[in-house]
Protein backbone atom coordinates (compact mmCIF):
# COMPACT_ATOMS: atom_id res chain seq x y z
CA UNK A 1 0.00 0.00 0.00
CA UNK A 2 2.78 2.44 0.96
CA UNK A 3 4.62 1.74 -2.30
CA UNK A 4 1.46 2.38 -4.35
CA UNK A 5 0.88 5.70 -2.57
CA UNK A 6 4.44 6.76 -3.34
CA UNK A 7 3.77 6.02 -7.01
CA UNK A 8 0.57 8.16 -7.20
CA UNK A 9 2.20 11.01 -5.25
CA UNK A 10 4.28 11.67 -8.39
CA UNK A 11 1.23 11.72 -10.72
CA UNK A 12 0.86 15.56 -10.87
CA UNK A 13 4.43 16.00 -12.08
CA UNK A 14 3.91 13.34 -14.73
CA UNK A 15 0.75 15.07 -15.95
CA UNK A 16 2.60 18.39 -16.07
CA UNK A 17 5.00 16.87 -18.57
CA UNK A 18 2.21 15.56 -20.84
CA UNK A 19 3.55 17.18 -24.00
CA UNK A 20 6.87 15.40 -23.50
CA UNK A 21 5.06 12.16 -22.83
CA UNK A 22 2.99 12.34 -25.98
CA UNK A 23 5.97 12.99 -28.28
CA UNK A 24 8.80 11.11 -26.65
CA UNK A 25 6.98 8.33 -24.82
CA UNK A 26 5.72 8.26 -21.25
CA UNK A 27 8.18 9.02 -18.42
CA UNK A 28 9.68 6.26 -16.38
CA UNK A 29 8.00 5.34 -13.12
CA UNK A 30 9.25 7.48 -10.24
CA UNK A 31 11.89 6.09 -7.93
CA UNK A 32 10.30 3.96 -5.28
CA UNK A 33 7.68 2.30 -7.50
CA UNK A 34 7.90 -1.47 -7.27
CA UNK A 35 9.14 -3.28 -10.34
CA UNK A 36 5.69 -4.68 -11.12
CA UNK A 37 3.95 -1.28 -11.19
CA UNK A 38 5.67 0.89 -13.90
CA UNK A 39 3.61 -0.38 -16.84
CA UNK A 40 0.41 -0.01 -14.88
CA UNK A 41 1.37 3.51 -13.82
CA UNK A 42 2.10 4.47 -17.41
CA UNK A 43 -1.27 3.26 -18.63
CA UNK A 44 -3.12 5.25 -15.98
CA UNK A 45 -1.11 8.40 -16.66
CA UNK A 46 -1.63 8.07 -20.45
CA UNK A 47 -5.38 7.66 -20.04
CA UNK A 48 -5.59 10.64 -17.69
CA UNK A 49 -3.53 12.86 -20.01
CA UNK A 50 -5.63 11.92 -23.05
CA UNK A 51 -8.86 12.70 -21.19
CA UNK A 52 -7.55 16.08 -20.03
CA UNK A 53 -6.36 17.02 -23.52
CA UNK A 54 -9.71 16.12 -25.06
CA UNK A 55 -11.55 18.13 -22.40
CA UNK A 56 -9.31 21.10 -23.16
CA UNK A 57 -10.07 20.87 -26.90
CA UNK A 58 -13.82 20.71 -26.28
CA UNK A 59 -13.68 23.64 -23.86
CA UNK A 60 -12.19 26.04 -26.42
CA UNK A 61 -14.35 29.08 -27.06
CA UNK A 62 -16.33 29.52 -30.24
CA UNK A 63 -14.43 31.14 -33.06
CA UNK A 64 -11.06 29.94 -31.84
CA UNK A 65 -8.89 27.89 -34.16
CA UNK A 66 -8.61 24.29 -33.05
CA UNK A 67 -5.70 22.02 -33.79
CA UNK A 68 -6.24 19.50 -36.56
CA UNK A 69 -7.20 16.03 -35.46
CA UNK A 70 -5.01 13.26 -36.79
CA UNK A 71 -5.95 9.82 -35.51
CA UNK A 72 -3.89 6.80 -36.44
CA UNK A 73 -6.05 4.67 -38.76
CA UNK A 74 -4.65 1.50 -37.16
CA UNK A 75 -6.02 2.51 -33.75
CA UNK A 76 -9.63 2.81 -34.96
CA UNK A 77 -9.74 0.21 -37.71
CA UNK A 78 -12.37 -1.77 -35.76
CA UNK A 79 -14.66 1.29 -35.87
CA UNK A 80 -14.05 2.74 -39.33
CA UNK A 81 -11.57 2.52 -42.18
CA UNK A 82 -10.35 6.11 -42.46
CA UNK A 83 -8.17 5.30 -45.46
CA UNK A 84 -11.22 4.02 -47.32
CA UNK A 85 -13.12 7.19 -46.39
CA UNK A 86 -10.27 9.28 -47.77
CA UNK A 87 -10.19 7.21 -50.97
CA UNK A 88 -13.95 7.72 -51.44
CA UNK A 89 -13.53 11.47 -51.06
CA UNK A 90 -10.61 11.53 -53.48
CA UNK A 91 -12.69 9.55 -55.98
CA UNK A 92 -15.22 12.41 -55.98
CA UNK A 93 -12.39 14.85 -56.75
CA UNK A 94 -11.10 12.69 -59.61
CA UNK A 95 -14.60 12.40 -61.09
CA UNK A 96 -14.92 16.19 -61.06
CA UNK A 97 -11.52 16.61 -62.74
CA UNK A 98 -12.54 14.11 -65.43
CA UNK A 99 -15.83 15.90 -66.02
CA UNK A 100 -14.03 19.23 -66.39
CA UNK A 101 -11.54 17.71 -68.83
CA UNK A 102 -14.04 15.88 -71.00
CA UNK A 103 -17.05 18.14 -71.10
CA UNK A 104 -15.97 21.67 -70.28
CA UNK A 105 -13.52 22.78 -72.92
CA UNK A 106 -13.76 26.08 -74.78
CA UNK A 107 -12.95 24.40 -78.07
CA UNK A 108 -14.70 21.16 -79.00
CA UNK A 109 -12.40 18.42 -80.28
CA UNK A 110 -13.09 14.85 -81.49
CA UNK A 111 -11.72 13.51 -78.22
CA UNK A 112 -14.34 15.48 -76.30
CA UNK A 113 -17.07 13.32 -77.87
CA UNK A 114 -15.39 9.98 -77.19
CA UNK A 115 -17.00 9.26 -73.85
CA UNK A 116 -20.47 10.65 -74.43
CA UNK A 117 -22.73 7.83 -73.23
CA UNK A 118 -25.26 6.54 -75.77
CA UNK A 119 -28.29 4.68 -74.44
CA UNK A 120 -29.38 1.88 -76.79
CA UNK A 121 -31.74 -1.06 -76.46
CA UNK A 122 -28.70 -3.25 -75.81
CA UNK A 123 -27.30 -1.06 -73.02
CA UNK A 124 -25.14 2.02 -72.52
CA UNK A 125 -22.00 2.56 -74.62
CA UNK A 126 -19.43 5.32 -75.12
CA UNK A 127 -19.95 7.04 -78.46
CA UNK A 128 -16.48 6.06 -79.71
CA UNK A 129 -17.44 2.37 -79.40
CA UNK A 130 -20.40 2.83 -81.74
CA UNK A 131 -19.11 5.34 -84.27
CA UNK A 132 -15.89 6.53 -85.84
CA UNK A 133 -15.21 10.11 -84.77
CA UNK A 134 -13.06 12.45 -86.85
CA UNK A 135 -12.62 16.17 -87.44
CA UNK A 136 -13.32 17.19 -91.03
CA UNK A 137 -12.46 20.85 -90.42
CA UNK A 138 -11.92 23.19 -87.46
CA UNK A 139 -15.66 23.88 -87.54
CA UNK A 140 -16.98 20.36 -88.17
CA UNK A 141 -16.74 16.94 -86.47
CA UNK A 142 -18.00 13.81 -88.20
CA UNK A 143 -19.38 10.70 -86.45
CA UNK A 144 -19.66 7.73 -88.83
CA UNK A 145 -22.28 5.26 -87.54
CA UNK A 146 -21.95 2.75 -90.39
CA UNK A 147 -21.03 -0.12 -88.04
CA UNK A 148 -24.08 0.46 -85.82
CA UNK A 149 -26.65 2.26 -88.00
CA UNK A 150 -29.51 1.29 -85.66
CA UNK A 151 -27.93 3.46 -82.94
CA UNK A 152 -27.69 6.62 -85.04
CA UNK A 153 -30.76 8.28 -83.52
CA UNK A 154 -29.63 7.43 -79.98
CA UNK A 155 -26.17 8.84 -80.71
CA UNK A 156 -27.75 12.06 -82.04
CA UNK A 157 -29.74 12.43 -78.84
CA UNK A 158 -26.72 11.77 -76.63
CA UNK A 159 -24.64 14.41 -78.41
CA UNK A 160 -27.42 16.98 -78.24
CA UNK A 161 -28.00 16.35 -74.50
CA UNK A 162 -24.31 16.18 -73.56
CA UNK A 163 -24.32 19.71 -72.18
CA UNK A 164 -21.63 20.75 -74.66
CA UNK A 165 -23.91 23.13 -76.59
CA UNK A 166 -23.80 20.94 -79.72
CA UNK A 167 -26.50 20.69 -82.39
CA UNK A 168 -25.76 17.59 -84.53
CA UNK A 169 -27.30 16.96 -87.93
CA UNK A 170 -27.83 13.52 -89.43
CA UNK A 171 -27.27 12.40 -93.03
CA UNK A 172 -28.02 8.69 -93.27
CA UNK A 173 -25.49 7.05 -90.95
CA UNK A 174 -23.29 10.15 -90.82
CA UNK A 175 -23.72 12.60 -87.96
CA UNK A 176 -22.35 16.07 -88.60
CA UNK A 177 -21.47 18.05 -85.48
CA UNK A 178 -20.83 21.76 -86.11
CA UNK A 179 -18.28 23.17 -83.66
CA UNK A 180 -19.76 26.28 -82.03
CA UNK A 181 -17.87 29.54 -82.23
CA UNK A 182 -16.12 30.59 -79.05
CA UNK A 183 -18.45 33.42 -78.07
CA UNK A 184 -18.70 35.13 -74.71
CA UNK A 185 -22.11 33.54 -74.19
CA UNK A 186 -20.64 30.10 -74.87
CA UNK A 187 -17.85 30.69 -72.35
CA UNK A 188 -20.31 31.86 -69.70
CA UNK A 189 -22.52 28.84 -70.38
CA UNK A 190 -19.58 26.52 -69.80
CA UNK A 191 -18.67 28.37 -66.59
CA UNK A 192 -22.21 27.81 -65.29
CA UNK A 193 -21.94 24.12 -66.13
CA UNK A 194 -18.65 23.97 -64.20
CA UNK A 195 -20.39 25.45 -61.16
CA UNK A 196 -23.24 22.96 -61.45
CA UNK A 197 -20.81 20.04 -61.73
CA UNK A 198 -18.96 21.25 -58.64
CA UNK A 199 -22.18 21.49 -56.64
CA UNK A 200 -23.10 17.94 -57.64
CA UNK A 201 -19.66 16.75 -56.56
CA UNK A 202 -20.04 18.50 -53.21
CA UNK A 203 -23.35 16.71 -52.72
CA UNK A 204 -21.59 13.40 -53.41
CA UNK A 205 -18.91 14.42 -50.90
CA UNK A 206 -21.54 15.15 -48.23
CA UNK A 207 -22.95 11.66 -48.76
CA UNK A 208 -19.51 10.12 -48.18
CA UNK A 209 -19.08 12.22 -45.01
CA UNK A 210 -22.55 11.32 -43.67
CA UNK A 211 -22.02 7.64 -44.38
CA UNK A 212 -18.72 7.66 -42.48
CA UNK A 213 -20.08 9.60 -39.50
CA UNK A 214 -23.08 7.26 -39.27
CA UNK A 215 -20.65 4.33 -39.25
CA UNK A 216 -18.80 5.89 -36.30
CA UNK A 217 -22.02 6.57 -34.38
CA UNK A 218 -22.86 2.88 -34.43
CA UNK A 219 -20.08 2.43 -31.86
CA UNK A 220 -21.20 5.17 -29.44
CA UNK A 221 -22.15 2.54 -26.85
CA UNK A 222 -18.92 0.61 -27.30
CA UNK A 223 -16.22 3.28 -27.19
CA UNK A 224 -15.72 6.53 -25.28
CA UNK A 225 -17.51 9.75 -26.15
CA UNK A 226 -14.12 11.37 -26.76
CA UNK A 227 -13.21 8.75 -29.36
CA UNK A 228 -16.49 9.32 -31.22
CA UNK A 229 -15.97 13.10 -31.08
CA UNK A 230 -12.42 12.87 -32.39
CA UNK A 231 -13.41 10.60 -35.28
CA UNK A 232 -16.32 12.82 -36.30
CA UNK A 233 -13.99 15.83 -36.14
CA UNK A 234 -11.38 14.17 -38.34
CA UNK A 235 -13.96 13.05 -40.92
CA UNK A 236 -15.34 16.60 -41.06
CA UNK A 237 -11.83 18.00 -41.53
CA UNK A 238 -11.21 15.53 -44.37
CA UNK A 239 -14.46 16.63 -46.03
CA UNK A 240 -13.64 20.34 -45.56
CA UNK A 241 -10.20 19.83 -47.12
CA UNK A 242 -11.72 18.01 -50.11
CA UNK A 243 -14.36 20.72 -50.59
CA UNK A 244 -11.64 23.38 -50.51
CA UNK A 245 -9.80 21.48 -53.25
CA UNK A 246 -12.99 21.45 -55.32
CA UNK A 247 -13.30 25.22 -54.93
CA UNK A 248 -9.73 25.64 -56.22
CA UNK A 249 -10.48 23.43 -59.23
CA UNK A 250 -13.62 25.43 -59.99
CA UNK A 251 -11.78 28.75 -59.69
CA UNK A 252 -9.06 27.56 -62.08
CA UNK A 253 -11.58 26.16 -64.56
CA UNK A 254 -13.71 29.31 -64.47
CA UNK A 255 -10.63 31.43 -65.14
CA UNK A 256 -9.70 29.17 -68.08
CA UNK A 257 -13.20 29.30 -69.57
CA UNK A 258 -13.81 33.01 -69.22
CA UNK A 259 -10.29 33.95 -70.26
Amino acid sequence: MAMALRCFRHLPSLLYRSSFAMTRGLPRAPAGCPALLPDGCRQCVHQTMLTRQLATKKAKGKGQTQARVNISAALVEDIINLEETNEDMQAVIEALKEDFSRNLSVRTSPGALDHIIVVTKDGKFPLNQLGQISQKSPQLIIVNMTNFPESTAAAMKAIRESGMNLNPEVDGTIIRVPVPKVTREHRESLAKLAKQSTNKSKEALRKVRSKSINQVKKFKNKVSEDTIWLLEKQIQQMADSTAAEMDKLLAAKTKELLG
